[in-house]
């Protein structure tokens, strides 16, 4: 199951991106930029190794718009709990806006 399974490594590729995209403002914040750059890129590494598998695997199934669709959900599904729990952010609505214009985009990508 193609499908499956490339949303389960763009999930596993999506941890590992958003600790390395947003993770060092909070854990490295008193360090040099280019320390936080250099081991934001390590983390990165390891999202690479999910999201080219889990891209080559999809594309046997999805158009690469969709691809890019599906992983701005899972993008956004994953950074809540991490702003909310990690990152120690306020929940708002805005949240819940942006999860419904991502839906509009996964009616209008998918729709026949």
């Amino acid at each position: 199951m193609p499908g499956l399974r490339t949303i389960l490594l763009l999930c596993i590729s999506n941890v590992f991106m958003t600790f390395a995209w947003y993770g060092h403002l909070k854990e490295l914040k008193s360090k040099p930029w280019w320390i936080a750059a250099f081991i934001s890129w390590g983390v990165a590494l390891f999202e690479y190794l999910f999201q080219v598998p889990a891209n080559r695997i999809g594309s046997q199934v999805f158009t690469t718009a969709q691809l890019k669709i599906i992983q701005e959900v899972i993008t956004l599904t994953l950074f809540v709990p991490f702003a909310v729990f990690f990152m120690k952010e306020k929940l708002s609505w805005n949240y819940a806006y942006a999860g419904l214009c991502l839906a509009g985009a996964v009616f209008f990508m998918f729709r026949k």
